[in-house]
């Protein structure tokens, strides 16, 4: 991990997961996996992102909760059916959009809990200031309607954490970086200029067949919405191009309290069902910059059908969220092999051909800034009382049962995820290296060292690999006695360089060493345990008898 350069102060994360998401399934065949967010929960915990940021399990949406935008007959009919009764049920289902793409599986309205409760508690921190960030990459579920499942989404989390939001903000801001356009919110705001909706998105025969250039929204919304069309392949460069001057503008005319970001990968390059050709830096770039405004950021999920790219986007964006830049070398964990055959973190681009020509996205531009213009300046907005809903009272005692655990048991493991490291902190091993701590001594000055100071046995970068496969041999060769005249110099003029193996350097046994590890593993006495560069114990004492 890398600390990112220009953060001018560091930002509180809440970071939201629940290991239960991973555990359904659309349906054979089915291009949306769920999987992907454990996949991406894997990447970030194995990078050690745990350490510089809170990790939280959020409760559940209730019902109650879900019909603050969507309907009581459908959030009751999405709490009812399973595979067992869908027959029963025909007619709801062609009612609410629900069977082809977006089927019935086990546990689908616990599903949409699990999606909702994240953003909604997400934007109740950032309300409370409990946090600069919140992540949720479970969320993002940007189609669903108030009354109608769309495009593999049943619970529209985007609204219910606007709507959170909107009682502590006066105005918010959702961007969307889908290739899918933002239809299912944009829909919910399209009549107030509470929330301004900016969309990024493939248009043109293409899924959902809206988001046109001139859908600005209407009544007090009118100017309030803003979409982009887009065409196939466009690349970091032209993305770039278009979305930090339009972005700078809203922020200029806006002036949101709040900003919410749904990061759908179906955007970046090589997506099963997107036609864009970002790379994972390109698409967080986008990240970047909205996080550079210093506004509350509630950061979400989206689409994304290529698992593999889909966890390494999220997690690098959670890296940046968290101020730092994760290295490219991905780590073990339990996906390892998804990662093949290079291992790398990196999602570039292809050769695919950028449709988007340069006085097409100039045009369009120019368009969506007149667009802008219109607008004249942030509105006002005349506050009442903050109105009490259900998720209120957990956010006032978020510990509340703490106080029912007996005092000799461990805390729960809630508590322990919470739990942020600070910087400066001592550590285990595994950040050795980090803020500049590592120890760049040579083994050859360790005679020279105080007895207090020395490091005995196998070097700590080497344990650190957790291997200790050839170590004897190439530490445990007794140190020949200091030479007191120049003839006693040894005379391999290269024996006076740097040795290939640094204490704390971490790097790998020199070529010769392993070579000879076979060899002296046997009779080092390294490789017994003891420690050679010890001084001689003195022979004991020994008495007369007569």
């Amino acid at each position: 991990m890398i600390p990112v350069d220009g953060e001018s102060s560091k930002k509180r994360v809440c970071y939201f997961f629940d290991s239960d998401v991973s555990g359904f399934h659309y349906g054979p065949g089915h291009p949306m996996k769920p999987t992907r967010i454990r996949m991406c929960h894997s990447l970030v915990m194995n990078y050690g992102l745990y350490k510089r940021m809170e990790i939280f399990r959020a409760k559940p949406a209730t019902k109650r909760e879900m019909t603050q935008f969507h309907s009581d007959e459908y959030v009751d009919f999405l709490s009812r059916i399973t595979p067992l009764n869908m027959n029963s049920y025909m007619k709801e289902q062609h009612k609410y959009n629900v069977g082809d793409d977006c089927p019935v599986f086990d546990g689908l309205f616990e599903y949409c809990s699990i999606s909702a409760g994240g953003s909604m508690e997400g934007a109740a921190r950032l309300s409370r200031d409990k946090c600069d960030i919140a992540v949720n990459w479970a969320g993002g579920l940007h189609h669903a309607k108030k009354s109608e499942a769309s495009g593999f989404c049943y619970v529209n989390d985007i609204v219910l954490g606007i709507l959170e939001l909107l009682r502590y903000h006066q105005r918010v801001l959702y961007i969307d970086i889908d290739v899918h356009h933002g239809d299912g919110v944009e829909e919910a705001f399209y009549t107030t200029d509470r929330v301004m909706t900016v969309s990024f998105h493939k248009y043109g025969e293409f899924f959902p067949g809206t988001g046109e250039l001139r859908d600005v929204g209407i009544a007090k919304g009118k100017y309030y919405a803003l979409n982009f069309p887009l065409r196939d392949g466009i690349t970091d460069e032209s993305y770039k191009s278009v979305f930090e001057p339009v972005i700078q503008q809203v922020m200029e005319s806006y002036d949101p309290g709040a900003i919410v970001l749904q990061c759908g990968t179906d955007s970046v390059s090589g997506d099963k069902l997107g036609c864009f050709n970002l790379s994972m830096r390109g698409h967080a770039n986008c990240v970047k910059f909205v996080k550079s405004f210093n506004k509350p950021l509630l950061l979400l999920g989206g689409g994304g059908y290529t698992m593999r790219n889909v966890s390494r986007c999220w997690a690098y964006e959670t890296g940046l969220a968290a101020g730092v830049e994760l290295g490219s070398e991905i780590p073990m964990n339990e996906y390892y092999e998804y990662f093949g055959p290079d291992y790398e973190l990196d999602v570039k681009s292809s050769n695919m051909e950028d449709m988007n020509t340069p006085g097409y996205l100039d045009r369009v531009k120019n368009i969506v800034l007149e667009h802008l213009r219109q607008v004249g300046g942030p509105p006002s907005v005349q506050m009442t009382d903050i109105p009490r809903v259900p998720i209120d009272e957990l956010m006032d005692d978020p510990d509340a049962d703490e106080d029912l655990i007996p005092t000799n048991e461990r805390r729960p493991q809630r508590l322990l995820d919470s739990r942020r490291q600070a910087d400066g902190e001592l550590s285990d091993s595994d950040d050795e290296g980090e803020g500049g701590r590592r120890n760049h001594a040579s083994h050859k000055d360790r005679d020279s060292m105080p007895l207090a100071g020395r490091k005995f046995g196998a070097a700590v970068g080497i344990m650190s690999t957790g291997s200790t496969h050839g170590v004897g041999p190439s530490v445990a060769t007794v140190a020949p006695p200091v030479a007191t005249h120049p003839s006693a110099a040894p005379s391999n003029p290269e024996s006076s360089n740097q040795s290939d193996m640094d204490i704390d350097d971490g790097t790998s046994v020199a070529p010769s060493a392993r070579a000879d590890s076979k060899e002296g593993s046997r009779t080092s006495p390294a490789a017994n345990g003891m420690d050679v560069d010890q001084p001689a114990a003195p022979p004991p004492a020994t008495t007369d008898a007569s």
